[in-house]
């Protein structure tokens, strides 16, 4: 891979041409002529014109040998944007993406240049102060603004509004009579300067040596890969949270990446309570001009620690001393439109680049990390024992071939009981059930018509709570029909198999008192409403808990004493490579949710398959031979990370179209012993938002430079035109 030494030093002045790269998808930078009285160099973000409009890119590097070019036949620069320029190693990053990717750079470019020009200029803020003078006219509102202001500190105009109780309505009369005075505040901070001696937390011998070792790489200031392998409940949180702490000491900065930063209250103020403050955040639900602050704060060093997702590895750090990739075995870091990147994999290779330590943090390891952990590539500090000193919940099955359910009921009679049981003792239960909605199947009794999305080969999912059929592929929502399109029979449609919607039902019929909650990603309400929800479960006011994998997530329930797995064999039916290990993960980090305070946890297991290797090794609790078994299945087979994948998909509007170009990228793999094509093979989602689906399959052994061999391929293969579409997944992750 490429690794620039090119100098930040400014263009001499008699070269007045750089290179420009922009976030679209091409694979060269543009040439541009530098303007009299303006200095650029490599990493500066400047304003350039593109056909009829102007957009941001970088000032790149040139190439070595690059022919020199008549600036008199070239566009200006517009302007230098007003924010800190790329540093080289941040060049590096990019550049090594798209090599590993084969992405064009230019769209690994944008996810660094994700804001827009008008993002984080802070607006000015009015602060008000109470003077000597007094109101001609006294009002009980007026009086409560006096008392709350009477210490003679400045607030925001908001903040005085809210202390007293009145409407801001209130002080701006208070203002037009000289009773308070105005102020122009400084611009709110992207984020509040933490504190790493705040609450020092007395750690267990286990967590503070493994504390000790991670204080002592971020001091060496040099690139060292760690693996915190922990059990749910383990601390494993606090003990990481002593590296940021010294890496704040140091000045230097911290980027925590969590796969579902938008659900994680619970970590956002378990970081407030060590450091003060809560961190800079980056994802999707921080508005636009929040996101601009957090970006410019990285860039100045200003913010120094970021918790964010996946998108969070691009931004522009000041001095990046310390990554963390909590719950490193998630699925959702692998980016799956655009450059199809994995954000635990390049976040090593950012602190490779950057010179320091990068600490993945999981109870179920990726089979890829614990490779690399038992082959000593990662350091391994293990955390075998819960903070609080409880036990990690006792599986235990339910044979449904043996004690199943009534026929159109889901939950087994012993399963009803314990939770029965449980919630009368003052426990809460769960119930894990990983399909959303009320049925993930419609169809016609009368002909058997089962509903399908027109645009996706996929069925719609009924919810019921919106009286809605969604494909959950494309989004594509219709209301119920009150009769078959097929056969035009009314009444005659029916829900088969259970969502969580459906479950829902079934417990209110078993437990009329009960206070139910259903817990998944696409109900109505958006991230508030699911922190809310969080927030009541913790404070003990629901009894059962209805959830998708959202419950997975890390989420701290300190009265959850049960959980059941409604249909643990789920993941197990499909095609994937992945899918044993996926549901140990799964399942592990669910029955986990239980028992993590003063409250023994149990955990049931719902399943026709208890012989399966899988559910053996959660029952006996044995961890290290699901992943002995699974490693050495994976490497007779040379699947990863015994071997590597690259996954081509060729799509469009016009199936015959998409399997013909797909033939023809085919018959143009360059032919080497090294490397098998697999397909063209119509993709088990053969159709999405309308597109038609066909997936080719490169493997080849895993030291084999796959990203090279792709990169000659797609040189030589022929263009796609029209609709034709072909996306390139190094390492895929999905085989759907």
């Amino acid at each position: 891979m490429p690794s620039p030494a090119d100098s930040l030093l400014l263009f001499p002045r008699h070269e007045r041409v750089v290179d420009v790269l922009l976030p679209l998808a091409v694979g060269t930078a543009y040439s541009y002529r530098v303007p009299e009285g303006l200095e650029v160099a490599p990493g500066d973000i400047v304003v350039v014109p593109l056909g009829t409009r102007n957009m941001l890119g970088c000032v790149w590097p040139r190439a070595e040998g690059a022919a020199p070019v008549d600036p008199a036949k070239l566009k200006s620069i517009q302007r230098r944007y007003d924010v800190a320029p790329l540093r080289p190693e941040m060049i590096d990053f990019i550049r090594w993406i798209a090599e590993y990717t084969v992405s064009p750079p230019g769209m690994v470019l944008r996810l660094a240049l994700r804001h827009d020009e008008s993002a984080g200029i802070a607006r000015e803020r009015t602060g008000v102060r109470l003077t000597d003078t007094r109101p001609d006219r006294a009002t009980k509102a007026r009086a409560r603004v006096i008392e709350a202001l009477a210490d003679g500190f400045v607030r925001s105009k908001t903040d005085a509004a809210r202390e007293a109780g009145v409407s801001p309505s209130v002080i701006d009369g208070l203002i037009d009579d000289g009773v308070l005075q105005t102020l122009v505040l400084p611009p709110e901070p992207a984020a509040e300067a933490p504190d790493p001696d705040h609450a020092r937390p007395d750690l267990l011998p286990a967590q503070g040596e493994a504390a000790a070792r991670l204080v002592d790489a971020v001091k060496a200031r040099a690139f060292r890969p760690f693996l915190i392998d922990g059990v749910t409940g383990s601390g494993k949180t606090e003990t990481y949270f002593e590296a940021v702490a010294e890496t704040i000491r140091q000045g230097r900065q911290t980027l925590i990446l969590m796969p579902e930063i938008a659900l994680t209250q619970a970590f956002l103020d378990r970081f407030a309570r060590r450091f003060g403050v809560k961190p800079a955040e980056w994802h999707s639900a921080v508005g636009s001009k929040r996101r601009g602050r957090v970006f410019r704060g990285v860039a100045s060093g200003e913010v120094r620690v970021v918790a964010g997702a996946r998108s969070a590895l691009f931004l522009p750090f000041a001095d990046l001393g310390l990554i963390i990739v909590d719950e490193e075995h998630d699925s959702a870091y692998k980016q799956e439109d655009g450059v199809h990147y994995h954000a635990r994999d390049m976040a090593v290779v950012r602190a490779r680049l950057e010179g320091g330590p990068v600490v993945l943090v999981s109870a179920t390891p990726s089979i890829e990390t614990e490779v690399n952990a038992r082959r000593g590539r990662y350091t391994r500090l293990a955390l075998p024992e819960r903070f609080a000193g409880t036990q990690v919940p006792r599986l235990e099955p339910i044979d449904l071939r043996r004690e199943g359910p009534p026929r159109g009921r889901w939950i087994a009679p012993r399963l009803a009981a314990e939770m029965e049981r449980t919630v009368a003792a003052g426990g809460q239960a769960l119930l894990f059930l990983n399909r959303r909605g009320y049925a993930p199947l419609t169809l016609c009794r009368a002909c058997g018509h089962r509903i399908k999305c027109p645009s996706c080969s996929s069925w719609l999912v009924e919810h019921r709570f919106r009286r809605r059929l969604e494909c959950h592929q494309c989004g594509y929502a219709t209301p119920v029909p009150t009769e078959c399109p097929n056969c035009h029979e009314p009444n005659a449609l029916i829900p088969c198999g259970p969502g969580v919607e459906r479950l829902h039902e079934e417990v209110q019929a078993l437990m009329p008192e009960a206070r139910l909650q259903v817990l998944s990603s696409d109900l109505a309400g958006g991230v508030e409403r699911l922190r809310a929800e969080l927030k009541a479960i913790e404070d003990g006011e629901v009894d059962v808990i209805v959830g998708t994998q959202l419950v997975a997530k890390g989420h701290n329930f300190p009265g959850l004493a049960m959980v059941g797995v409604i249909d643990a064999d789920v993941g197990l039916g499909q095609g994937d490579p992945r899918a044993a290990e996926r549901t140990f993960q799964l399942l592990h980090q669910v029955a986990g949710r239980a028992g993590r305070h003063t409250v023994e946890g149990r955990a049931f297991l719902q399943t026709y398959m208890p012989e399966h290797p899988v559910m053996q090794a959660l029952v006996a609790g044995d961890r290290d031979a699901f992943y002995d078994r699974e490693i050495a299945i994976r490497e007779e087979a040379h699947l990863p990370p015994f071997g590597r994948f690259c996954a081509l998909i060729v799509s469009g509007t016009d199936a015959h179209a998409a399997q013909s170009h797909a033939r023809a990228v085919a018959a143009c793999s360059p032919f080497t012993d090294e490397v098998r094509v697999l397909g063209p093979a119509e993709a088990p989602l053969a159709l999405v938002r309308g597109r038609h689906r066909f997936r080719l399959l490169a493997r080849a052994a895993r030291g084999f430079d796959l990203s090279a061999y792709v990169r000659r391929w797609m040189a030589g293969a022929p263009r796609a035109t029209g609709s034709l579409r072909v996306e390139i997944d190094i390492d895929p992750q999905s085989f759907l």
